[in-house]
């Protein structure tokens, strides 16, 4: 009799670990089926222009907020600054400042310092900063999407204006907001979205 209990036990062991063991392998599988590439996450996002009013979680900002802080910039010397706006005060004055903040809960500010970017030896009129910017926001922008957000990068708005509404300091220059927060049902991507040319039209060879 105890010869069969102390089978039986064994027998349901060895079953707990083989499914333990399943469900692991499981897991990972799916992780991967779901993790996409670089390509993916770049053709699947696309500018939103209808916000939901759910709030953006602060976890959120702050990996948006981490992927501005490792950009690559020229010679590493980041001249960017980043406004948030997120206070019913500010995206009421950004709105009205320009049509396109969407009423999007979350509104970055992304400036450059001038005195702080990069300058090409060669052409003293040429800095880097309207280019490190960029980078900055591009990463914003995809990791926005990788966090389940929309956004739209928007440049129709006066800088003059923008740096008065917020007192952004003479020595930064807004470059772009960029709107965040979840899409509303049924936003979608325009058909000018897609319209895209093809590598052979823009790269040349030598």
């Amino acid at each position: 009799m105890q010869y069969i209990k102390t089978t039986f036990a064994f027998t349901l062991c060895v079953a707990a670990l083989l499914f333990a063991g399943c469900g692991e392998k499981e897991k990972e599988t799916t992780m991967e089926k779901t993790n996409p590439t670089f390509l993916q996450l770049a053709k699947e996002r696309f500018s939103v222009r209808y916000y939901a009013k759910t709030p953006v979680e602060q976890e959120k900002i702050d990996a948006i907020l981490e992927a501005a802080r490792i950009a690559p910039t020229a010679k590493n010397q980041q001249p960017f600054h980043i406004y948030v706006l997120q206070s019913k005060e500010a995206l009421v004055k950004v709105n009205e400042l320009t049509r396109c903040a969407y009423e999007a809960p979350v509104v970055f500010i992304v400036c450059y310092d001038k005195s702080k970017a990069w300058v090409n030896p060669f052409d003293a009129s040429d800095d880097s900063g309207v280019m490190d910017a960029s980078i900055v926001g591009t990463h914003m922008m995809l990791e926005a999407f990788e966090q389940g957000l929309g956004s739209c990068w928007v440049k129709y708005f006066d800088a003059k204006q923008i740096a008065a509404a917020f007192d952004i300091p003479d020595n930064l220059t807004p470059s772009f907001l960029l709107d965040v927060g979840y899409p509303s049902k049924g936003a979608a991507p325009t058909k000018m979205h897609f319209d895209k040319r093809e590598a052979t039209d823009f790269t040349t060879y030598k």
